[in-house]
């Protein structure tokens, strides 16, 4: 027999579905209006939960050939999931589940899985080979309820012990998609069944680690006590027990039960339950952490707590999942809140660090001008738009994507919504910006409720506000500047955009003052204002850029940096810039916009220039700054 190389430490065979979750909470599912759209499913969970912490994981199952499962798969790339097993069925729809919390205890739920892609898994679907290339083999049991796919997991378990790797099986009981039970019946945990539990006393056998709830180890027992359940449990397999008890943490048997003080006991945390759906996803992904890195059963149960912790803590199961990083963090460090998600820096660790993308380099064109564009245009050719012009800016921008990768556009709704919604077709970084064009002091473009205000804006935008500020402007002033800045830093961690923070030093005649700039930003990390993006002016100063960045590493490692702007600077002015910064790793690019477009927009608006030759010159504008870039960062 050949060998199979080890390339994963986990394979994960099972449901896939989408889950829309109510964003009201503490109401019945009638009355939700609103859905925040996630990845869901046990082992796509689980899957996710594990990537995070640094395993090498891949998923077996099937979605439909539409928008959701086409959503699973881009999601599941984006966590770095081998999807190289998920199969795409023509005939079925990508599952779904409508949730919603109620309270700490009642998570009102249906099922939409009639007939679903990922229950058609058959044991052709399996392949020996990719089984044998991981450490181990995860199976459900939502996927033991349906013939096929009870066929598929069996036969996966035993390619698993073949080539000696190990098989987990997460009890995953859910009484009504074994049919016992209605529709209305999804939040039911429990339901007894000498059919599903002689079925799990077949799998047992197979198994090395088995997880699952008190509810759950008396299905799989066979008896309405805990302890007695888990011992019957013992008699068919010796592999190890890990029971998940809530608030009182969990116990791992790894011998003998016959009483609880026989087992390992790590206590849980005491934090609020905020949702307790995907809690078990998670503690299962801490606990394969530690498990498959060959840590003591100790120390796998307190990273299963922790992570089950942190989800219980927030919305959504797959997107509450922490990091490495993160899991190391709140063990080392815990928590002043009691609600884990009014930990801003906590949480604002768990958003740096699960980052859908990260960019070693931005070369963004920002044409979010309003006053300006309306200085260029002429009243005198009506044909003449800025709608039209800041099209020709996107097309410069597209066409340059076929060369370079990394490209942006900041623009403007006002006049730049078309650009926008044509955007979302292309692999741009898209900014937008919050700020009201030309107006000092600071002014939002949004006179309602801005959370609010931001949710019709797509996810994958970034926000971007400029804030022209000065330590020695009058106190008044700058304090409320700063308090705007502070209310779009809120509202971008409720709505879960990403942040960009543009500060303006120079004013009229005063040039940018890099002390002044350190000293603003640093008095924003001291407010728990942490951007996900710095966009700073063109300094020609080695130490400033370096001053930045040991700043920003300080106070938020997982930054993705500083973009330079460019303040209608020729090239060789920025190329100056662009080469006092190449020593400072975390100044990824830049946004230039004037620079580019200035010269060009006052002939076109004029009739002096064609779209095509307007387009092609912003293109060539941009590729000079590329180029006058990459030549900055030639070592």
């Amino acid at each position: 027999m050949v060998k199979i190389e080890q390339k994963l430490d986990l394979v994960c065979i099972g449901r896939s579905s989408v889950d829309l979750y109510g964003e009201q909470v503490g109401g019945r599912l009638e009355d939700m209006v609103s859905f925040a759209k996630y990845v869901g499913g046990s082992p796509t969970n689980i899957s996710i939960g594990s990537s995070r912490l640094g395993l090498k994981t891949a998923l077996i199952t099937k979605v439909g050939d539409e928008h959701m499962g086409r959503f699973i798969i881009e999601q599941l790339e984006r966590e770095k999931v081998d999807i190289s097993q998920v199969k795409i069925d023509p005939e079925r729809l990508t599952a779904l589940v409508l949730l919603g919390i109620r309270n700490q205890h009642q998570f009102p739920l249906i099922f939409f899985r009639e007939n679903c892609a990922d229950m058609a898994i058959t044991p052709e679907d399996i392949s020996r080979d990719f089984i044998a290339s991981s450490k181990a083999t995860l199976v459900t049991g939502t996927h033991f309820s349906k013939t096929n796919v009870s066929e598929a997991s069996f036969l996966a378990m035993k390619y698993a012990k073949d080539a000696g790797r190990r098989v987990v099986f997460d009890i995953d009981y859910r009484p009504n998609l074994w049919t016992l039970g209605s529709h209305n019946d999804g939040e039911n945990r429990f339901e007894e069944s000498d059919f599903v539990t002689n079925h799990i006393r077949k799998i047992l056998p197979f198994c090395d680690l088995v997880i699952g709830t008190e509810e759950e180890w008396k299905m799989a027992g066979g008896s309405l006590d805990t302890l007695q359940a888990i011992e019957n449990a013992r008699r068919i397999f010796d592999g190890i027990i890990v029971c998940k008890r809530g608030a009182l943490g969990c116990t791992i048997f790894d011998d003998t039960v016959g009483n609880w003080e026989n087992g390992i006991t790590i206590s849980g945390k005491e934090i609020e339950v905020f949702n307790v759906l995907g809690a078990g996803d998670g503690f299962m992904s801490g606990f394969l952490y530690g498990w498959l890195n060959n840590e003591k059963l100790e120390k796998c149960g307190e990273y299963a707590n922790a992570c089950g912790a942190l989800t219980v803590s927030r919305h959504g199961c797959a997107p509450a999942y922490p990091s490495e990083y993160e899991l190391k963090f709140f063990i080392n460090t815990g928590s002043p809140e009691f609600s884990l998600r009014h930990d801003i820096k906590l949480e604002q660790i768990h958003r740096s660090t699960t980052r859908r993308k990260t960019y070693p380099k931005l070369y963004t064109f920002a044409f979010d001008h309003r006053k300006q564009f309306e200085q260029f245009r002429s009243h005198d050719n009506p044909s003449k738009t800025i709608s039209g012009f800041k099209l020709l800016a996107l097309e410069a921008v597209i066409k340059m994507s076929k060369m370079y990768n990394s490209l942006g556009i900041i623009v403007d709704n006002q006049y730049g919504q078309e650009a926008l919604f044509k955007a979302a077709d292309h692999n741009l970084w898209v900014g937008r910006p919050i700020e009201k064009s030309g107006i000092f002091p600071l002014q939002l473009d949004c006179d309602c409720d801005l959370s609010s205000f931001l949710r019709e804006w797509p996810e994958t935008q970034t926000i971007k506000l400029l804030a022209p500020m000065r330590t020695d402007d009058p106190q008044d002033i700058f304090n409320m500047q700063r308090d705007k800045v502070l209310e779009v830093a809120a509202a971008c961690r409720n709505t879960g955009h990403e942040f960009l923070l543009e500060i303006i030093n120079s004013r009229n005649d005063q040039q940018p003052c890099p002390k002044q700039i350190i000293q603003i930003m640093t008095q924003f990390y001291e407010m728990k204002v942490y951007p996900d993006w710095w966009k700073l002016e063109p300094i020609d100063d080695s130490y400033f850029w370096k001053s930045c960045g040991d700043l920003i590493r300080t106070n938020d490692p997982f930054s993705h940096g500083i973009v330079i702007l460019g303040r209608e600077a020729p090239v060789d002015i920025l190329a100056k810039t662009f080469q006092s910064a190449n020593e400072e790793p975390l100044v990824k690019g830049f946004a230039v916009g004037r620079s580019i477009f200035a010269d060009i927009a006052r002939l076109w608006f004029k009739g002096e220039v064609s779209d095509e030759k307007a387009a092609s010159m912003m293109a060539n504008g941009l590729a000079n700054l590329i180029i006058a870039w990459e030549k900055a960062r030639e070592k």
